[in-house]
């Protein structure tokens, strides 16, 4: 007698996907973490452009090896932020003048369409929100405090990439910011151009406000050129090397 099959039990030495733990996605590298620090005092302006990055010294610096060092400076030149010269090292890149204004000009660009689009995409409470935070940074201006200024600049620029509701020009925008940002951040290095650059995003929030596209387009276009005119703060500073 043919004796019938026995319907296929799960093993417990074979757990279904649904017992297994859910997998932990592991974290940065060395490297990586590295590669991470070093963007941010660029981007943040704490190393400027020019500077040379030594290998040694940075790896004493941080208490890793060559090797992730190495690797992050391999991130970075990946990123457009550092450029790696045979037989010179690596340094924090500087472009030559006619491609910075490549850059910039693609900068506002992108700048003028997120803002276009704000104009139009943004609710009510939105651009009430945008308001309130360009007020307060109108007293941030009033004090004079300059690195406050610095960081509700970035994140006045990337409400302006978020409230434009197309998230990919955003992720566009927000990679060409980053790798302009060592610029914009110098040239904000005066009492002047704060409150110029102030005076300019309170004309870009108006035509915002006013639900009039083209004008917030406009009103990017001459920040950003504005930006672009005074970033030679930079320029006159020797280069450095960094340890």
């Amino acid at each position: 007698m043919t004796t019938a099959a026995k319907p296929f039990a799960t093993s417990p030495a074979y757990p279904t996907a649904g017992d297994r733990p859910p997998r932990r996605r592991p974290g940065p590298t060395r490297a990586e973490a590295l590669a991470s620090q070093l963007a941010e005092a660029i981007t943040d302006g704490q190393i400027p452009p020019g500077t040379t990055l030594e290998e040694e010294r940075l790896a004493a610096a941080h208490g890793v090896s060559r090797t992730p060092v190495r690797e992050a400076l391999r991130l970075l030149a990946a990123t457009g932020l550092v450029e790696q010269r045979p037989r010179r090292g690596s340094v924090v890149a500087r472009p030559e003048p006619g491609r910075l204004a490549e850059m910039f000009q693609a900068m506002a660009e992108l700048e003028a369409v997120c803002a276009s689009l704000c104009a139009v995409a943004m609710s009510r409470a939105d651009k009430a929100r945008l308001a309130s935070r360009h007020a307060t940074m109108g007293k941030i201006v009033d004090d004079g405090w300059l690195d406050a200024y610095r960081d509700a600049n970035v994140a006045f620029h990337e409400a302006l990439y978020a409230g434009s509701g197309n998230s990919y020009l955003a992720e566009l925008a927000e990679a060409t910011r980053r790798r302009l940002a060592p610029f914009r951040a110098a040239q904000l290095g005066g009492q002047d151009r704060l409150a110029a650059s102030h005076e300019e995003h309170g004309a870009i929030v108006a035509a915002i406000l006013a639900g009039d596209a083209p004008a917030a387009a406009l009103a990017v276009r001459a920040h950003l050129a504005a930006t672009e005119s005074s970033w030679g703060v930079l320029a006159g500073q020797p280069p450095v090397r960094l340890g």
